[in-house]
């Protein structure tokens, strides 16, 4: 029992290493964005282009690598995404023209589309379904972490190094990723599931049927929407805090920093809760009900601004709380051989929601409308608990 947790807690590592990883260079460019516009001449407009760019052909590209994921298996398609995730990094701190920010786009987005299909599939195969939840919330923690690094790492090596220092020493960072994984390969291997499940239905059509069936459409939705969420309170939140509210730049974004630790923290404790319940559904919809109450408040500006980064936490530890029981339902959702494309093609819709709003927020701040802004997300919220709610795997049981 002590070895098979010892193996348990060395692939959740890993995977959470990887996946850590993942987030860091969703940003690691976009921290220098400054420095890159003076130095290339290039416009904001340009280089969020290339943001809308890397979403763009992550999420086209998700649904692709969960079905290689089950043909190939996750560990070499996770090394495939770790490949291309640094030489976009490695190219785009060697860009001398725009041209060559758009192929580190196109490159680090195909990296960026494995890493959910290849780490949850990792993580179903490998880690015994007592600690799972754990598994989920560890995961999710990293992610955190990855975003919470960049800036910190980015700002830190360009003062030293200039950008494309800091953009070389990101790509240098994921070569030790990639050696570190390679050198435990062995904590990692996941049969091919279209080899362990060869008595299941095969061939596109069944493939297309199951992605197609309303639980994974459910699944998709769900994703969407979380990422609307996310998108309003991590790219527009603190130029909304700052229009609601009248508070400083710092003010928000000490606010915006509170939502996020706060996310980490619910993050944290929803693995705990996954275990010790065999109603994910419950979970999932009590902590986004809660935390639509709480950014409804917000929006309403019942409170005085000192409460802001009080409530922001709160909204964003009940958010977090429902990761690990909302990865757990999908689990259930995915048909035994189907794990890597159910998870690729669901976490795409994370990428497509990360692709369409933006620009309807800014729409929303240019006209002077920072509370439907947050408005926004307490209905995304309402709308996950009826994706939950419609969900026929939405219990697991508990164990310990």
């Amino acid at each position: 029992m002590e070895q098979a947790l010892k193996t348990d807690i060395r692939t959740i590592s890993l995977v959470s290493l990887a996946h850590g990883l993942s987030h860091f260079f969703q940003i690691a460019t976009a921290v220098v964005f400054p420095l890159i516009k003076d130095d290339l001449g290039v416009t904001y407009v340009e280089l969020g282009g290339t943001v809308a760019l890397y979403y763009t052909v992550s999420g086209i590209c998700q649904t692709a690598a969960g079905f290689a994921v089950d043909r190939f298996g996750a560990r070499r398609v996770l090394f495939f995404g770790l490949l291309l995730s640094t030489a976009g990094a490695l190219i785009a701190g060697l860009s001398q023209s725009y041209a060559m920010l758009v192929t580190a786009a196109v490159v680090g987005g195909i990296g960026n589309s494995v890493f959910h299909p290849c780490d949850l599939s990792i993580l179903n195969a490998r880690v015994h379904r007592e600690r799972l939840g754990y598994a989920f919330s560890g995961h999710g923690l990293a992610g955190y972490l990855g975003y919470a690094l960049a800036p910190i790492y980015g700002i830190t090596m360009a003062a030293a190094a200039g950008w494309r220092g800091a953009l070389l020493g990101a790509a240098a960072l994921g070569a030790l990723v990639i050696v570190v994984l390679a050198v435990f390969r062995d904590e990692i291997h996941v049969a091919p599931a279209d080899g362990r499940h060869g008595g299941a239905q095969s061939g596109l059509m069944a493939d297309i049927r199951i992605l197609a069936s309303l639980p994974v459409l459910m699944c998709f939705g769900y994703f969407i929407l979380a990422s609307v969420a996310f998108i309003a309170t991590q790219n527009f939140g603190v130029v909304t805090f700052m229009a609601l509210y009248g508070v400083s730049a710092v003010f928000a974004s000490a606010a915006l920093t509170s939502y996020l630790l706060g996310g980490a923290a619910g993050i944290l404790a929803g693995g705990f809760v996954a275990v010790r319940t065999s109603r994910q559904d419950i979970v999932a919809v009590g902590g986004m009900a809660v935390s639509a109450l709480l950014m409804f408040t917000i929006a309403s500006t019942w409170f005085v601004p000192a409460f802001l980064p009080l409530l922001c936490a709160a909204a964003g530890f009940f958010t977090g709380m429902t990761g690990p029981s909302r990865d757990l339902i999908v689990r259930a959702t995915a048909p035994p051989g189907s794990t890597g494309k159910v998870y690729g093609f669901v976490y795409s819709g994370l990428d497509v929601g990360s692709m369409v709003t933006p620009l309807y927020f800014g729409w929303l701040l240019d006209g002077g409308r920072p509370s439907v802004v947050i408005y926004t997300v307490v209905v995304t919220a309402i709308l996950t608990i009826a994706t939950v709610l419609n969900l026929p795997g939405n219990r697991e049981p508990a164990k310990g």
